[in-house]
């Protein structure tokens, strides 16, 4: 069975391109105090504790799927949209610019100015949908502040995994909004 294949154990999340890592207890990135100045100072500011290793692993899974997400709705409307304008290009190429009149052409850049604008607008909601969701830019912050934490803890010599935890600095869209609810993942709603 590949990486890709098994679901993460105890302990585990799925980072950036599905591969497993391990997490890093909280008690690693405690024993740095410069670490765990700024685990307490972002807890108290993001309402979280960076400590806590079921709440970690839990916000990790989170950003996981969230990434996933944010992914699959790209390649939904990404892979169309490059099929599309490379066909009204190869149309124009082959066709358009050397055997239709000024007219008929006139109306072909019209409607490829329409396709692309609607292209365009199904981006904009896109890329609204799904970054300007607040529960999903709350665990966004979270996991930016984790980032920071494992950074400082790493540049004070602790051993970290290379990436760790594998997820990007978020410079936009990893705003926290207090009043946003929390994310459940998968199944938890069942348990409760």
């Amino acid at each position: 069975m590949s990486e890709e294949d098994r679901e993460p154990g105890p302990g585990e999340y799925r980072a950036r391109g599905g591969i497993i890592r391990k997490m890093v207890p909280g008690e690693v990135l405690a024993a740095v105090p410069a670490s765990a100045e700024l685990a307490e100072a972002e807890g108290r500011r993001l309402q979280f504790d960076f400590l806590d290793d079921e709440a970690v692993l839990r916000m990790l899974r989170l950003r996981h799927l969230d990434d996933a997400k944010l992914h699959s709705a790209g390649m939904k409307l990404g892979v169309p949209s490059a099929l599309i304008l490379v066909g009204l290009f190869l149309y124009w190429g082959g066709y358009v610019q050397y055997w239709e009149s000024s007219k008929s052409q006139t109306l072909y850049y019209a409607a490829c100015g329409a396709v692309v604008a609607v292209i365009l607008l199904l981006y904009v909601v896109t890329l609204t949908r799904h970054w300007g969701n607040r529960p999903r830019q709350k665990v966004r912050a979270r996991a930016a502040a984790y980032r920071q934490i494992a950074h400082v803890a790493a540049r004070n010599g602790v051993q970290l995994p290379d990436f760790y935890p594998h997820y990007g600095p978020y410079p936009f869209a990893a705003n926290f909004h207090p009043d946003a609810e929390d994310l459940e993942l998968p199944g938890e709603a069942n348990s409760t």
